[in-house]
């Protein structure tokens, strides 16, 4: 009854204070929608970021909502409050669609992975999940990385109940530590496409070496191969990286 009273002094008598109880009343209908769209995302948001965003949708419902409907207003206010959080979203997310699609793929195969296997899935168990080969999984991860941004003006905890920027956390401001950092980011870089590069079984070899952590023996027997060709390729590969790299490092001619 109360909240009939409420209708009609907004929409009837034209009263703000009924539109503000209003809101006050129905806000707590906007963390909750907030909080399920923060579960479905892959990049780290602020809830109350998405609350004010969230909160516009409820302004925008409570000023359209036509009660002769029959409808309750959670049900017609939700969805609203919903695309409003959305349209925010994507007014300042810079990164494409398509890498936001790989990224909820691939946060979705790990996921379901991980839970069957109850471990976290290597990377051929990935690939075989979404249906591509290691390259292509290599690039997408690539593809996702690259897009993650960092502020470094948006504060960070650190423990204790105490905060830092980003910025602080960085050692080594100097100009030349700064240059360092750069070309070292230049050279991962580099060296991933040179990875990219090298012949299929070599790029297996170093993924099941490195990143599955596999022993030379393990990788053996998943690629049906000697221990000590294994071996050989291993060498054969990170000798061709090094001498690309070292390319790379040498000083520019005059």
């Amino acid at each position: 009854m109360e909240s009939q009273t409420l209708w009609d002094a907004w929409q009837v008598d034209g009263e703000e204070w009924a539109r503000q109880r209003l809101l006050s009343r129905h806000l707590p209908l906007v963390h909750h929608v907030a909080r399920q769209v923060i579960r479905t995302l892959t990049v780290d948001v602020e809830l109350d970021d998405l609350v004010n965003a969230g909160s516009m949708g409820l302004i925008n419902a409570i000023d359209s909502f036509d009660r002769s409907r029959g409808l309750a207003f959670s049900t017609y206010a939700a969805p609203r409050i919903r695309g409003a959080i959305l349209d925010d979203l994507r007014r300042s997310d810079t990164v494409p669609r398509s890498i936001r699609r790989k990224q909820r793929q691939l946060a979705a195969a790990e996921e379901q992975l991980g839970g069957s296997l109850d471990r976290h899935p290597a990377d051929h168990e990935m690939a075989g999940r979404l249906g591509i080969d290691l390259d292509t999984l290599w690039r997408w991860k690539s593809d996702t990385h690259e897009a993650t941004q960092v502020s470094l003006d948006q504060p960070i905890h650190t423990g204790a109940g105490r905060t830092a920027m980003p910025a602080d956390l960085i050692e080594g401001t100097s100009g030349d530590a700064m240059e360092d950092l750069i070309i070292h980011r230049e050279e991962v870089a580099v060296l991933r496409d040179e990875i990219l590069c090298l012949k299929e079984r070599e790029r297996i070899v170093l993924s099941l070496y490195y990143f599955e952590e596999l022993k030379l023996h393990e990788i053996a027997k998943v690629l049906g191969l000697t221990e000590s060709r294994v071996s050989q390729i291993r060498s054969k590969a990170l000798a061709t990286l090094r001498g690309r790299m070292a390319q790379l490092r040498e000083p520019a001619e005059c």
